[in-house]
């Protein structure tokens, strides 16, 4: 036991070495990180490479860890009420994108399976419909692309993937001999366990989340419990863990810590992500040149089914060709889950040891193209509508953002609730009560939360001292970013580091910012980085007290009877001309 510990701490402590150095190398030589993992498990692995690493099966214990984790975070950033609203569109596309690719894949390559009494034709059909949901989550959420038109109906599609392969995996025991109470039965507790899932999120952490609210470590290891739970409560069903976990994700998705959990979760999924990989490169067999050139027409006819089952059915529902075009291409590889059915095949009989390896090295070809192909998704998108032109094909109006939801932006972002906030929210509601539906607060204090939607603001759970959480709110599309809470008060981070992660967020829009803080030299110096108006609290105290004083003095009152509020400036021309005095109106 002692040897086989040994064994698996060395097996992970040389896996993240390689990866590094050789991430390392790919960074300096301007490529995806992704392709430095593949290659240090290629380096590592008994195959190809040195063969330091002869258990592989440690190393797939981890990374099977990473992909649970994965799901669990992809369930936290499934919006059912959003899926609704894309409606029957969005399922349409899911149903065509997937059965439409299987029966392409049938008919193309039902010559290369001649062999009869076995089923590598369906199960390479269904490898090639799937695409790999850890690949286009990690590349589109580095791109800051999850939030697009385009990334929605990618993320849209990759559910009903999982749907869809989670339902083959429940007849799959049954494929030789199925039977329709057996895959009823298998359907019935999948549905059971969704049932079960959203009845517990609904009145029993709602109510831990909120009393730990908080705490936000807390709602990070109580979210991550409740995943591995549901894990092995699905497990428990003879259902896939992964499944378990995916809905573990979902139920929870309708509370405001979602956001934070995801961010939080960031690191432990880098890690585990990071071993993925690495196992796929020790996994890479010799390969001979027709199973290497099998497999590069495998690739090449997934990049072209994907583009041709997802663009038309984009564009014909109205949400521009482009975004079909780039959905496709991000949908361009070969799912994990393809390697948990072809292993389950294997293990049943269903399937030949040389598919499972084929498809292996099909997807490893497709996940090192497909970080190229998301990478200029824009360009390669834009190259094609150039070439579809020569055919009269054009691109209609593309939808915007707000048209294709449904929903109004949020473009003023006020980041904490304390004080200032709440005088600055009172003084918009007298001043100009139009820009309530304008407004998102986010705040980790959610006794706030439904007086704030009373008033038509959108308020979403937030730690600022963890950056990361921001992005997965969708700030990025704000106008205006305030924040409201002094170095002093701000805890984990301070208005400058908090102002840097912002710029790196919304670096495509270049908001105006509205920082706090304590220092007049601070000030001077976030002015100097970019901030349009900076408010200093003590300095704005005391030029209000001294203009009471005079008013007091002047009158020769002893002490004043009310104080009439000043008139508010609107926040463009606050921040446009960053005045103090102007300031000190606002922050009243």
């Amino acid at each position: 036991m002692e040897h086989h510990s040994f064994s698996l701490l060395t097996d992970i402590a040389l896996s993240i070495i390689f990866a590094t150095i050789f991430s390392h190398i790919a960074k300096i030589l301007k490529q995806p990180l992704i392709l430095g993992y593949v290659i240090g498990g290629l380096f590592l692995g008994p195959s190809l490479g040195m063969g330091w690493v002869q258990n592989e099966e440690s190393i797939e214990l981890i990374s099977e860890i990473g992909l649970i984790l994965l799901l669990f975070i992809i369930g936290l950033e499934i919006d059912l009420k959003e899926l609704a609203r894309m409606g029957r569109s969005m399922f349409l596309l899911g149903v065509i994108q997937f059965f439409f690719s299987v029966g392409l894949a049938w008919f193309a390559f039902r010559n290369w399976f001649s062999s009869a009494g076995n089923f590598d034709l369906l199960y390479f059909s269904i490898a090639l419909a799937l695409s790999s949901t850890m690949i286009v989550v990690k590349l589109l959420h580095d791109k800051f692309e999850i939030s697009t038109i385009a990334g929605r109906l990618t993320i849209g599609v990759l559910v009903l993937q999982d749907i869809w392969a989670i339902l083959f995996m429940g007849i799959q025991p049954d494929l030789q001999d199925p039977k329709i109470l057996n895959v009823l039965g298998s359907l019935g507790k999948g549905l059971a366990l969704v049932g079960f899932a959203f009845l517990i999120s609904r009145y029993a952490l709602s109510r831990l989340f909120l009393s730990a609210a908080s705490k936000p470590e807390l709602i990070l290891i109580t979210s991550i419990a409740w995943c591995f739970f549901l894990c092995g409560v699905a497990e428990k069903l003879e259902l896939s863990k992964e499944m378990g976990a995916l809905i573990a994700g979902i139920s929870i998705a309708a509370f405001p810590y979602g956001a934070d959990v995801i961010s939080k979760l960031g690191g432990i999924r880098d890690f585990f992500i990071t071993l993925f990989f690495v196992a796929l490169g020790m996994k890479i067999p010799k390969p001979g040149l027709e199973s290497l050139g099998f497999s590069m027409i495998a690739v090449l006819f997934v990049i072209v089914t994907r583009i041709l089952t997802v663009a038309p059915t984009v564009f014909f529902s109205g949400k521009g060709l482009r975004a079909g075009i780039i959905a496709g291409l991000n949908l361009a590889q070969i799912s994990e889950f393809s390697l948990v059915i072809l292993a389950l095949g294997v293990q049943k009989g269903h399937i030949s040891h040389g598919l499972q390896a084929n498809v292996l090295t099909s997807m490893i070809l497709a996940s090192i193209a497909s970080t190229y192909i998301i990478l200029f998704n824009d360009k390669i998108a834009r190259g094609i509508l150039w070439f579809l032109n020569l055919f009269g094909l054009r691109e209609r109006k593309e939808p915007t953002e707000s048209e294709s939801t449904g929903t109004n932006k949020r473009d003023i972002v006020i980041l904490g609730y304390f004080r200032i906030a709440q005088g600055l929210i009172e003084g918009i509601e007298r001043t100009n009560p139009s820009w309530l539906k304008r407004i998102l607060v986010v705040d980790y204090n959610p006794v706030y939360r439904l007086s704030l939607e009373a008033k038509g603001i959108r308020w979403a759970y937030g730690d600022l001292a963890n950056p990361e959480s921001l992005h997965h709110l969708g700030i990025e599309e704000a106008k205006y970013i305030v924040c409201t809470i002094s170095d002093m008060i701000l805890k984990g981070t301070t208005n400058r580091r908090l102002f840097e992660s912002l710029k790196q967020i919304c670096k495509h829009n270049q908001p105006d910012y509205v920082l706090t803080t304590d220092d007049i030299e601070e000030a001077e110096l976030l002015k100097k980085n970019g901030a349009a108006h900076v408010v200093i609290p003590g300095r704005l105290s005391g030029f209000s007290l001294l203009e009471e004083l005079k008013g007091m003095i002047q009158d020769g009152k002893t002490a004043p009877t009310s104080s009439k509020p000043r008139p508010k400036k609107s926040i463009k021309s606050n921040v446009k001309k960053g005045s103090k005095t102007k300031g000190s109106q606002k922050s009243k």
